[in-house]
């Protein structure tokens, strides 16, 4: 069946663009935005009646994708997109062939004062600009098509941790299904190892955007990474009578689950194939699970404390060589207070933001409008 597209309406800015997507009562709008195109696909009534709709377009030029964002009303949607470098565009699309579908959104249209049109445009690269085409002559001429070194390692990267996170998740539901409720206590016997492995491996993704295989900055990963590894490592690993606590049996299940759609949603990404349902679960699938993590992150640090009272470890006390004195116990009642009340915050916020961007703001304001 030949995939059917929505008109569309595109305007500029010097800084934006805007596009409207005709199509009224749109129900499972999603919008993947990347540095140079965005794939779109909604399901509601358009110009074939109601039906799914889907396009995808490659711009003519940079855009900064993670401002790049839309609104679902009722009888439109909006895509809201920020050029990278301001500039006026002389269209839309890579290719001077535009799509039977866009249109120019006359209403909104804008122009520069005193423009001249340059008529020699800067060199493009046509495997850009005809991409889908391109890998068809490859799979024609060689069978296949040649996928860059740094797209083939993140498939198997993500591939692997999946891999390793559905080990886990496996053998402790294995575990229960054979022993009840007595095998919980057992779960950090059994999968311990392997989920050391896995946070290890993690590290990677700190490395990931230093060396240009993803976007963004080093320290997200970092933090995110580096707190479950504290958790891990000094919370449980270093305190024998932690390993049969069920709490650690629940944060290595909410651990799991999360990194379950993750990484498969990212191999998604990487192979283009945009599906609905993983990219929904990947982005409201956190907001039962962090903060049952948060909690049981919390519960773990709590049942530390008196643990390191009592040892003291980790506590440097005077007389000693350096003159310093550090208290572990102080340090993590403060660490307790960041991640329940900023840290709970920031995280939850941050993923808030992710959420409207992939999935769209709603119609909230628009019925409420409607209502007055």
């Amino acid at each position: 069946m030949a995939q059917l597209s929505p008109l569309v309406y595109w305007s500029q800015t010097k800084q934006t663009l805007q596009l409207k997507v005709d199509l009224k009562d749109a129900k499972g709008a999603i919008a993947d935005f990347s540095p140079v195109s965005v794939s779109f696909s909604a399901n509601g009534h358009g110009a074939r009646g109601v039906n799914a709709y889907k396009f995808d377009l490659h711009f003519y030029s940079l855009i900064d994708d993670e401002q790049a964002t839309f609104v679902v009303s009722d009888n439109k949607i909006e895509l809201l997109i920020r050029k990278l470098e301001p500039a006026w565009w002389p269209r839309l699309v890579a290719t001077p062939q535009k799509p039977h579908w866009l249109k120019v959104d006359f209403d909104r249209w804008r122009t520069e004062d005193d423009m001249e049109q340059e008529k020699d445009e800067a060199p493009r690269d046509v495997r850009q600009d005809y991409e889908k085409e391109y890998n068809d002559l490859q799979r024609q001429e060689l069978g296949y098509v040649k996928e860059k070194t740094k797209k083939v390692y993140l498939m198997f990267y993500n591939l692997a941790m999946f891999v390793g996170y559905l080990y886990v998740v496996s053998v402790m539901g294995v575990l229960y299904y054979r022993d009840g409720y007595n095998s919980i206590t057992k779960a950090y016997s059994h999968v311990g190892n392997a989920f050391k492995f896995v946070q290890l491996l993690q590290y990677l993704e700190v490395m990931h955007p230093l060396f240009g295989y993803t976007k963004g900055s080093p320290l997200v990963p970092f933090f995110q990474v580096s707190g479950r590894n504290f958790i891990l490592f000094l919370m449980i690993e270093w305190e024998p009578r932690m390993h049969a606590k069920p709490v650690v049996f629940y944060v290595f299940l909410i651990w799991s689950l999360v990194e379950l759609i993750r990484y498969p949603f990212y191999l998604s990404q990487l192979l283009g194939r945009e599906v609905g349902l993983l990219t929904w679960l990947r982005y409201t699938i956190w907001i039962p699970l962090y903060p049952m993590g948060i909690v049981c992150e919390g519960i773990i640090v709590l049942r530390n404390i008196p643990y390191i009272e009592e040892t003291k470890r980790f506590t440097v006390e005077m007389p000693n060589k350096l003159n310093i004195t550090f208290d572990m116990v102080l340090f993590l009642k403060l660490y307790l207070l960041l991640l329940i009340l900023p840290g709970t915050y920031l995280v939850m916020s941050h993923m808030s933001k992710l959420r409207a961007k992939k999935l769209g703001r709603g119609r909230g304001k628009r019925r409420q409008l409607h209502a007055d």
